[in-house]
This record gives C-alpha cells, structure tokens and sequence, in this order.
C-alpha cells in the first residue's frame, strides 16, 4: 500500500494532510492523484464515500501552488450540484491547502450574494460553485472564467438528476479551450457519458467500486410495514440506544418533513435538511448532527449528497428509492473508511417493485427482520385492499405479533405510541435484531 509520501506531494500539504491524520491514500486518491500532477484530464467513476474530493482536491493545490500564476482570475472552479456538498468541498481546500496561500471560496444560492461579490471582487483562487448561482453572477459580469486553467465537474450524474445539465453546458460554454477537464459521475449514463466525451481531451479513466456494489461491513435488513405505521416502526426502533447517529431517509421534501413532525412529537430529538430549507437552517441541522448534538438527521436525496459524517451508525431508508442505485448511495453515508454500519430499509406494498429493483442491482436479498410489531405480509396486504372495509385504520394489513397472536387477527395502531408496544419478553432487550 502507498503512502502519501509517495505520491510525490509538496510539504505544505504532505504537512495538511499528516495534519489531518491521514498516512495512506484511498484506492481513487492513489489513481488519480498522479495522472492530476501530469496535468492530464480525468474521467473518474465512483461512488459516494471513496475519498474523491481529496483525489481531486490535493492534486489542484499543488498544480496551483508550483505554477504561481500572476493573473488575478479564478484558476480553478469546482462544479457541484448542492449546497452542503459545495461547502464540504471548501472545507477539504482549507484543511489540505491551509499552508499553500491560495485562496478558496464558495458560490452558492438560497443566500445573499453580496459577501460573495465582496469576495469575487478582492480576488480568489479557487471557487466552488453550484450552477445557478454560478450563472446569475457570471450573466451581472462578477465572474469571468477566461483564465481558468483547472475545471472539475463533481457529481455529473446528480447534475443530470436535478435537472442542471442545461446550466452545466452553458457554463462550459464559457470556458476556456485550453484547461485540465476533471470529471466525477457515480454512475455513467448516455447522456453524461456523451457530455463526458464532449469537454474531456484524451482522458485517463478512474473506476472505483461499482454502483451496484455496497461496502461489506455494512448491516442491511428490511421491515415490511403498511405505509401508515412506518411512523410507529421509526420511533421503536429509535428507543434503542445503541443507535447513537441516525440518517434517515424520504423521497420527498414534504415526507421528510412530516418525518420530523411524527418524531418530535414523541420527544425525539430531529430536524430536516433539504432544498426548501434556508441555508442557515440547514447548515445548523448538518453541524448539529455532525457534532452529536443531534441525534436524528433527516434528509432527500439531493441533500444528503453533501453529508459527511464521521461513525455514523445507522441508515433507515423510511421510504425506498425509486432508483435503485440511489439505495447504494443511501446506505453508503455509513460503513465509511473502513467502519460498520448498520442499514434499515422499510418497504410497504407499494414499494415491492423498488425493493426488487435494488436486490437485482446489489445481486443480493436483504434479510427480511420477521418479528417486529407491524409485519406487513404482501398476501395480507393485497386482501385488505380486496376487502377495504373490514380492516379498521385501512392501508395494508399486519399480523400481531406481540403477544405471539398468529391467527391472523388484525389491529390498528395509527396514533398510538409505539413505547407500549414491545416484542421482546419482560426483562429482556428490546432490541431489534
């Protein structure tokens, strides 16, 4: 294995790096970090959690710092699709380059723009940027990329996800011919990979961990559940103290939302982070949740893109994705760097077809946990929906498991509390297995 010392990096940022308590690079880092230094393009796939910001980041810094160019123009732009991932980014030039000089700044909506006009105006080296921000202060003229000599778009497939691929073109469009192009995609579909073709020269491919592949150490099950109780199911899980982080997962801004709401109410302590949120709210839930003073974070897609968190424990998937490498993402914010993780998906009838979707991508069957309060059986299930009327509360049947009952008899718990409801024997955990 490589260290870093040798990957030939200068010593104000072999220093950074030691600093930060890193000896050996990841398998992109070790890739992709030389073929940067030769100042060849880079056409890197991998997924979230393989180190590529470093990989990418520590290569641009000491390109920068050896070339000392004398132009005041930004030499280099960082292109991302989210807010929390723009400003981890920063945070990576300021831990790895806090010894080179060069300066670095973030360029992002949902805030005001007059400090990052201050800043464009006093000069930087380095920005990174979100598209539409990026675009309405190049259209006022405070941003000119004409100088630049360093691009990375980050996160190509997620661009394309939320709809910015129209933005991305018009910003390359306005680049200069001669740069060193960086590419990142977790995932390599038609229309990227054309994009990919049309703004990299002769580039050296990077292929880390397949989407379809999740890290070993991480624990996956599955609760099948009605819709309606997925609430109830949350917060008994939620009792277990061993759960000392939770990222939990919607598909929607409005499910994550009424995620919180449920959880609040029965004294848990949560907040929500997605692209409706002020940047301030945001930026408290994610620093809240990164130092332990908030146990449960609960996120869309989008916005967990930027999520970094260090041992977080455990994954819940409260809704599945309709995408099923998105459940790779998911379940990647856990089990990072080497660490276990834990990943609790729950799946209500609707939502069969996306379990079957990730199963097939992941070539494997994720363990169904049987003995819980609220089993959802899909024969069951499609029962109920063929006699509505004699299951009370509605939505798909469970049988009860709590007091051993396997005749079949069915029960409401919409609205009640789930601290009454325990599987295990007196005396003993309750922890789910």
């Amino acid at each position: 294995m490589l260290s870093f010392e040798q990957l030939n990096l200068i010593e104000p940022i072999l220093e950074a790096v030691k600093a930060e308590g890193y000896t050996n690079p990841t398998p992109i880092q070790e890739q992709s970090i030389p073929v940067l230094l030769e100042g060849k393009d880079l056409l890197g796939c991998a997924q979230t959690g393989t180190g590529k910001t470093a990989a990418f980041a520590i290569p641009i810094l000491q390109l920068l710092y050896n070339k000392k160019s004398t132009h005041n123009g930004i030499k280099s732009l960082i292109l991302t699709p989210t807010r929390e991932l723009a400003i981890q980014i920063d945070e990576s030039f300021e831990a790895y380059g806090k010894k080179t000089g060069l300066s670095h700044s973030v360029i992002f909506g949902g805030v005001s723009q007059v400090p990052q006009v201050s800043m464009l105006r006093r000069g930087v080296d380095i920005i990174i940027a979100t598209p539409g921000r990026l675009l309405d202060l190049m259209q006022q003229g405070y941003i000119k990329l004409n100088q630049l000599e360093i691009f990375v778009l980050d996160e190509a497939d997620r661009m394309l996800d939320m709809g910015f691929i129209h933005d991305v073109k018009k910003v390359i469009a306005k680049l200069p011919a001669k740069r060193q192009t960086l590419f990142f995609s977790a995932t390599m579909p038609p229309e990227i990979g054309q994009l990919a073709n049309s703004i990299l020269n002769n580039p050296v491919k990077v292929e880390i961990t397949p989407v379809s592949s999740t890290a070993e150490k991480i624990e996956q099950s599955v609760y099948y559940v009605d819709k309606g109780n997925k609430k109830l199911l949350l917060a008994h899980l939620l009792q277990d103290a061993g759960i000392k982080t939770a990222l939990v997962f919607t598909r929607t801004k409005h499910g994550a939302d009424k995620v919180v709401k449920d959880l609040l109410k029965l004294g848990e302590k949560a907040a929500a982070i997605h692209g409706n949120k002020s940047q301030n709210a945001r930026q408290k839930a994610l620093t809240d949740f990164k130092s332990g003073a908030l146990r449960i974070l609960v996120a869309t897609d989008i916005a967990a893109r930027g999520i970094d968190v260090d041992q977080l424990s455990h994954v819940f998937n409260y809704e599945l994705p309709n995408i099923a490498e998105t459940y790779v993402h998911r379940i990647g914010r856990t089990g990072r760097a080497g660490a276990s993780g834990i990943a609790i998906s729950f799946c209500d009838g609707e939502e069969k077809a996306y379990l079957k979707d990730i199963q097939k991508l992941i070539a494997q069957s994720i363990p169904e946990v049987k003995e819980h309060p609220w089993v959802l059986t899909f024969a069951e299930e499609k029962a109920s929906k063929q006699n509505s009327g004699s299951v009370k509360g509605g939505g798909g049947g469970f049988r009860d498991r709590r007091n051993g009952n396997n005749s079949g008899e069915r029960r409401s718990f919409r609205g009640g509390d789930p601290r009454r409801y325990s599987t295990a024997p007196a005396g003993r955990s309750r922890r789910e297995s």
